[in-house]
């Protein structure tokens, strides 16, 4: 009788959390524009689907239990749909396309997801260039499970083809890209003037989420040179705290992982490249923007 009374408070004391956070949700709206536009990377200039004419699309944030609709208007030539990984429940329209010149709206309601998901086209070919992250923060009354940190940041390894990607070659072979990139950068190491590099500044002593995104149909290796990262959290859940030096990241695998910039004053290489493939890299600078006391 003691047992089931204490496993019916368990129960009630739940179901009042649930309740407290579902009484301070909180509704957002995002608006994604699909457009055709012109980047130049590895020396040449070509036409791409982007999302607010940005590669990678904007970062989309709420809170747990929060409503999330997003509206995308298609601007674009070809049809579109987004996928959104990680989220739990269905969405109504999710396998609709959305014709050139109209629009749909994604209504979300989060549930127990936390931490960083993602969403992306459906088809391959623009799936390359339309894809972002979507953070989803504690609710109002929920700690992390973890030391707060100081900011967060979100990464995303991606790729970069030479070749027009249109509706015409929809599949893309793994091993295709003729370059990686770090946020859409492709860094210096392609002999092209025009492109740049990422840097991420940090200050001494600082704790950081870093919200790790592999949006490439290849494992993937990512490391910040002389710091060791903890990963707290993969793919819209909380993990058990790990340690290591580097990230092995699955295709299409998120890990949230803390760092703390506690080394000497400097800049430090970020890295990602193929696992299968040491000569194949690209890079970032992490920079610190204060003045070690270390010796």
């Amino acid at each position: 009788m003691g047992f089931q009374k204490q496993g019916l408070m368990w129960l009630s004391g739940l179901l009042f959390l649930n309740i407290l956070v579902l009484s301070r949700a909180d509704v957002q709206h995002y608006d994604l524009f699909l457009q055709e536009s012109q980047f130049t990377k590895l020396c040449s200039t070509k036409n791409v689907l982007t999302v607010n004419g940005s590669f990678p699309g904007p970062e989309i944030r709420a809170r747990r239990g929060d409503t999330v609709f997003v509206n995308v208007h298609n601007q674009g030539n070809n049809s579109v749909s987004i996928k959104w990984e990680g989220v739990e429940d269905s969405i109504s329209g999710s396998n609709e396309l959305i014709q050139p010149g109209r629009n749909f709206t994604y209504q979300i309601e989060l549930d127990d997801e936390i931490g960083t998901l993602w969403w992306h086209a459906t088809s391959a070919w623009a799936s390359a260039t339309v894809h972002g992250a979507f953070v989803v923060l504690p609710a109002a009354n929920e700690d992390y499970p973890f030391p707060t940190p100081d900011s967060d940041k979100t990464i995303i390894i991606g790729e970069w083809f030479r070749q027009e990607l249109t509706e015409a070659n929809q599949t893309i072979a793994p091993g295709q890209a003729d370059a990686y990139t770090i946020d859409g950068h492709t860094g210096e190491t392609n002999g092209c003037s025009n492109d740049t590099t990422f840097e991420y500044q940090v200050d001494y002593q600082g704790l950081y989420l870093v919200r790790v995104m592999n949006v490439v149909n290849e494992t993937m290796v990512f490391s910040i040179a002389s710091h060791s990262l903890t990963i707290v959290g993969q793919s819209g859940a909380y993990s058990r705290r790990s340690f290591t030096n580097s990230l092995t990241l699955g295709p299409y695998q998120v890990v949230d992982v803390l760092f703390c910039a506690n080394q000497n004053l400097g800049h430090y290489y970020i890295t990602a490249r193929p696992s299968s493939d040491t000569t194949r890299s690209t890079s970032g600078i992490l920079r610190y923007t204060t003045t070690s006391t270390l010796v």
